[in-house]
């Protein structure tokens, strides 16, 4: 039987993150080798973020990353970003994916935040699987600004 652990991740997780960035990612191009590693020790040293892992056997096999952010409303209590949620395809379904989110929303509630948000793609089965976690989806809407990186490449 598999044991897990769940934990904030450190720099000597990096090669388990980086395939799980890899497969989050799909086609678009995650960073590796030194400028990978010197950038993953950066998150981690980052104030208010933390990388939260599922560690079975030993792998790093889900992780999220947990933003806690200052704030001056609601007595200036933070609030809370979840970005990058991941797990290894062979390993869904198993509750590890689930046991990051408590995880993370433990460290939320114990730095006394006010809500945790996150985002997610708009099909596929991430949505039903957030709700069955408890976020809901009806007290606001998401909304998105990206740069256009492939304009400013051939500028």
């Amino acid at each position: 039987m598999s044991h897990v652990r769940y934990r904030k991740l450190t720099v000597d997780d990096y090669a388990d993150v980086a395939a799980l960035y890899q497969e989050l990612a799909g086609d678009h191009p995650v960073i590796s080798g030194v400028w990978g590693e010197d950038r993953f020790a950066q998150i981690l040293h980052h104030d208010g973020t933390n990388l939260i892992g599922a560690v079975v056997d030993g792998t790093v096999t889900a992780m999220a990353t947990l933003h806690i952010l200052p704030n001056m409303t609601y007595d200036g209590r933070p609030y809370c970003l979840i970005e990058n949620v991941v797990t290894h395809h062979a390993d869904r379904g198993q509750g590890y994916g689930r046991g990051v989110l408590d995880y993370a929303a433990r460290l939320a509630w114990d730095a006394k935040a006010y809500k945790i948000m996150l985002l997610t793609g708009q099909g596929g089965l991430a949505q039903e699987f957030y709700r069955k976690c408890g976020y809901d989806s009806d007290e606001k809407q998401g909304f998105i600004l990206r740069r256009n990186l492939i304009r400013e490449k051939l500028d």
